[in-house]
């Protein structure tokens, strides 16, 4: 993991900070989400179903199942050190690209997209993460997420 101080961070905008450990994504892990959510969808949960209607030919992670990843994946990547409090300040855009089937596994590559520093004397980190899955050309999703860091 790439530990970058809060001084530091302007110096890796534009830069790939690399990626996190592979996850599966199990249908334990879809079916909790789905009962914590209350998003009983078929094509999450109804395996014969999804097995005969979708082109995966099985269930599917929930996308925001996979967004909610981002905050835990992308700490395996780098921490941001030297502030007294990170907040999640939330999402500028989110696109999914691509179908997570059950039994897949997943990555999350993060890249600094940019450095502001706020007049409320925080710093704005604005990165780009991207949801691999394996074996597959295409994300599940490429997401710009907004993080503030107060000294």
């Amino acid at each position: 993991m790439l530990s970058v101080d809060i001084n530091d961070v302007q110096n890796y905008v534009g830069k790939d900070l690399g990626h996190s450990e592979w996850l599966l994504i199990d249908q334990k892990r879809i079916n909790l989400f789905a009962d914590a959510t209350d998003d009983h969808q078929w094509i999450h949960v109804d395996e014969e179903k999804a097995k005969n209607e979708l082109p995966t030919q099985s269930t599917i992670a929930h996308g925001f199942l996979s967004l909610s990843l981002s905050v835990p994946l992308a700490a395996q990547v780098w921490t941001v050190t030297g502030a007294k409090m990170l907040i999640n300040y939330g999402l500028n855009k989110v696109r999914f690209i691509n179908m997570v089937p059950v039994n897949s596994k997943v990555r999350m590559s993060v890249k600094v997209k940019e450095v502001n520093e706020l007049d409320n004397g925080g710093t704005q980190v604005i990165s780009e993460e991207t949801l691999e899955i394996e074996g597959q050309d295409k994300p599940a999703y490429v997401a710009e997420l907004i993080m503030v860091a107060y000294k």
